[in-house]
């Protein structure tokens, strides 16, 4: 009797088997947050912005770093990808290949908020916490392979992104801005989690193995309860992504918004956001794929018109840039509409490219938007090539290469997403991308003729000058090397999305 209730005891305290190697890129990243909050805590008024920056870059070099032999190890035929946690969480080419943009972008973002936060009056860990923190959720999303571990990475993610939002507690518009994102993000994880409860419903499990293979092997004679899920998890994550027409908070919370968290924002939360989906929709659902290709399909043909369209009738930049990431958000949506291999390297490529020039873009405008970080309008350009010819320079690339210029990242991640669509013969679709990229031309070109075809008045000249500091420097330098080498030899950068396309890892 004693020996079987002691058997039973192991049984049940059994715990899951962790492969710790795994996880290490998370755990340095989550670490370094948890220790530099209790750090702050003890000694709050003894640590400056500079060092704050320091530790988050390296806390996020290290990640990177530790990612590095994951991707070897997983790209070794011997070896291969795994799984721990039992299975929860797995380490593919997907997951390491996302972990590696959310360090990236840690590394940059934080590099802009040690120098815009200060000039902002936001000072203290909190800000560099969060970010660390953010980051951390993304990497958890990126491996999931159980809705519940994916719904808590979502919410580490947007909670931290949520508070980041008004962070400005000196700016009423900053305070709306995380309240709207708040509100509406928290409507998103309603319906993100009630369609995981009628999937679970439906299929008698939350690890997406055991969902993929029960869709494979029994065909539901009422599969009702399943199509329930299926909207509702897309409704879910069209929010997170802010797609049409689940985009009414993107706007107002990048004007409001701390000008680096937005960046973070239109960088590492969207490339989050669809890891999610992708890993759901086409590696979990791959078997209904013909019932939720057509509902990709409507959004992504509204978001491509509405955020090309809405884009160029903006006065402020930030506004215009969160048009604009709609509009890419639309784009990521025509790579994940194809369904295929190619599609998802497609929107891999496009989101490692969109990083650098999205961050490098916002990083211009943080310079230019005033000691206060308040003059952002259109106007604010004028003359810019004449006050800061090489910071106008970097400007131009950028925007180049969200408009799909040749010679830029942008060309190829746009060539890559309406040739995967082309090779399903969603025709189209291309089209309506084709004709958006050149309604997106538009509105580039109208900022850059500010930039360069007007010019600043004598007497104000002295009052709009800008001083880079180093830290900028750097982020502008590397994200302009990084998109124009990229558009003209996207060969590396192709092959590693080739090579982390989605699987999921049994236990």
């Amino acid at each position: 009797m004693t020996q079987n209730i002691a058997l039973i005891a192991s049984e049940t305290l059994q715990t899951p088997s962790v492969a710790w190697v795994g996880l290490l890129p998370l755990i340095i990243l989550a670490t370094a947050a948890v220790f530099l909050l209790t750090i702050c805590s003890l000694i709050p008024s003894r640590i400056t912005n500079q060092q704050l920056t320091i530790y988050t870059c390296a806390a996020a070099i290290g990640s990177l770093i530790a990612s590095i032999p994951l991707w070897l190890r997983i790209h070794d035929e011997s070896k291969g990808p795994f799984s721990t946690l039992s299975g929860a969480f797995g380490i593919d080419g997907f997951s390491i290949f996302l972990t590696m943009i959310l360090a990236v972008s840690v590394i940059l973002v934080s590099c802009l908020a040690g120098v815009f936060l200060k000039s902002e009056d936001i000072e203290g860990p909190e800000s560099y916490v969060l970010l660390l923190l953010s980051a951390s959720g993304g990497m958890i999303i990126a491996g999931a392979n159980d809705f519940i571990v994916l719904f808590l990475g979502i919410e580490v993610l947007s909670i931290s992104a949520y508070v980041l939002a008004a962070m400005n507690l000196k700016r009423i518009q900053s305070q709306e801005a995380g309240l709207k994102y708040f509100v509406l993000g928290a409507f998103a994880s309603g319906f993100l989690l009630y369609g995981i409860a009628l999937l679970y419903g439906a299929t008698g499990s939350t690890q997406l193995t055991a969902i993929r293979d029960f869709l494979a092997n029994n065909d539901l004679t009422n599969d009702t309860l399943l199509l329930a899920a299926l909207a509702l998890i897309i409704i879910g994550f069209a929010f997170k992504v802010a797609a049409v027409p689940f985009h009414f908070w993107s706007p107002d919370v990048y004007q409001g918004a701390p000008t680096p968290f937005v960046a973070f924002m239109a960088s590492a939360i969207k490339a989050a956001g669809f890891a999610a989906m992708l890993r759901i929709l086409y590696v979990t659902l791959g078997e209904y794929k013909a019932d939720w290709q057509p509902a990709i399909y409507g959004i992504a043909v509204a978001t491509l018109i509405v955020g090309s369209l809405l884009a160029i009738i903006q006065t402020d930049l930030k506004r215009m840039l969160a048009y604009s990431s709609i509009s890419h958000a639309g784009y990521l949506l025509v790579g994940t509409q194809a369904a295929s291999d190619q599609g998802v390297a497609a929107v891999l490529f496009y989101l490692a490219t969109y990083t650098f020039m999205v961050i490098g873009s916002f990083a211009v405008i943080s310079l230019n938007s005033g000691p206060d970080g308040t003059r952002t309008d259109l106007d604010s350009l004028t003359g810019l090539a004449n006050r800061k010819p090489m910071l106008a320079i970097a400007f131009t690339v950028f925007l180049l290469g969200q408009a799909g210029i040749p010679l830029t990242s942008g060309f190829f991640a746009k060539f890559y997403v309406i040739e995967a669509v082309i090779e399903e013969r969603s025709f189209g679709l291309a089209i309506v991308a084709m004709l958006a990229a050149v309604i997106g031309a538009f509105l580039y070109l109208r900022i850059l003729t500010k930039v360069w075809l007007t010019k600043t008045e004598t007497d104000t000249e002295d009052e709009n000058t800008i001083t880079i500091p180093s830290q900028v420097s750097f982020v502008l330098l590397i994200a302009t090397i990084v998109t124009l080498f990229l558009g003209i030899w996207p060969e590396p950068l192709v092959e590693m999305a080739q090579r982390a396309v989605p699987i999921l890892l049994t236990g």
